[in-house]
């Protein structure tokens, strides 16, 4: 295979997992593990999450469906307070492994993410607002579900990708933290990296592409 463009995720991938956060979430509160995500998967393609990422439901609408949709789990838990725990650290190396990319191939970004408020992004608020919108602007193009009004895993945003960017999906490399992301990818032709660490994605990323990206 030869790559043409890598096609990255953004949390979980260039920021630590939200899972991290999550896990604290429910130690600190006495919820039982997992109990957020197990929310987010009932349901995963019309559920409160999955309508927040296409923007169908704003702030409000969306606290008061995942409150009642934890609740339905035996615990409630307010939406607003997820949201706030989305946000990870960035990685480094995989900043760094994206600028060697970006002098090689093709780079996109795919990315689920939600308008908390004044129909700004995620990525565009908060104290480190600047250097994640620097991490963004680094890619050809970006597809953001929250902009789009569609959102992974539908195989849609990929084919959106490939056609921005021109390529075949069988020139392509594609990286997410989750494996229902990866998966349709892996189904139209790309070479596909479930991202668990930093080292273990580049290392993968490396093999595929033949570049060193350290």
């Amino acid at each position: 295979m030869t790559i043409e463009a890598v096609i990255w995720d953004f949390g979980g991938v260039f920021t630590t997992s939200p899972f991290e956060a999550f896990a604290a979430y429910e130690e600190q509160h006495g919820l039982p593990k997992d109990l957020i995500r197990r929310v987010n998967s009932a349901n995963p393609d019309d559920n409160a999450w999955a309508k927040f990422e296409r923007s169908e439901v704003g702030i409000a609408e969306f606290d008061r469906l995942f409150a009642e949709e934890s609740r339905a789990l035996g615990h409630e838990v307010p939406g607003h307070d997820v949201i706030a725990l989305l946000q990870g650290d960035l990685r480094p190396e995989m900043v760094r492994a994206l600028e060697i990319c970006n002098a090689q191939f093709k780079t996109g970004c795919i990315t689920n993410n939600v308008k908390p408020h004044d129909g700004k992004t995620m990525w565009e608020e908060g104290s480190r607002a600047a250097q994640m919108h620097g991490v963004m602007q680094m890619f050809d193009h970006v597809i953001e579900s929250a902009l789009v009004g569609v959102r992974k895993p539908d195989p849609r945003i990929y084919e959106m990708m490939c056609e921005a960017l021109s390529v075949a999906p069988g020139a392509c490399a594609y990286l997410d933290d989750l494996g229902i992301n990866c998966k349709p990818a892996r189904a139209m032709g790309m070479a596909t990296v479930k991202v668990v660490t930093a080292d273990q994605a580049i290392s993968e990323l490396e093999q595929i592409t033949g570049h060193s990206l350290r």
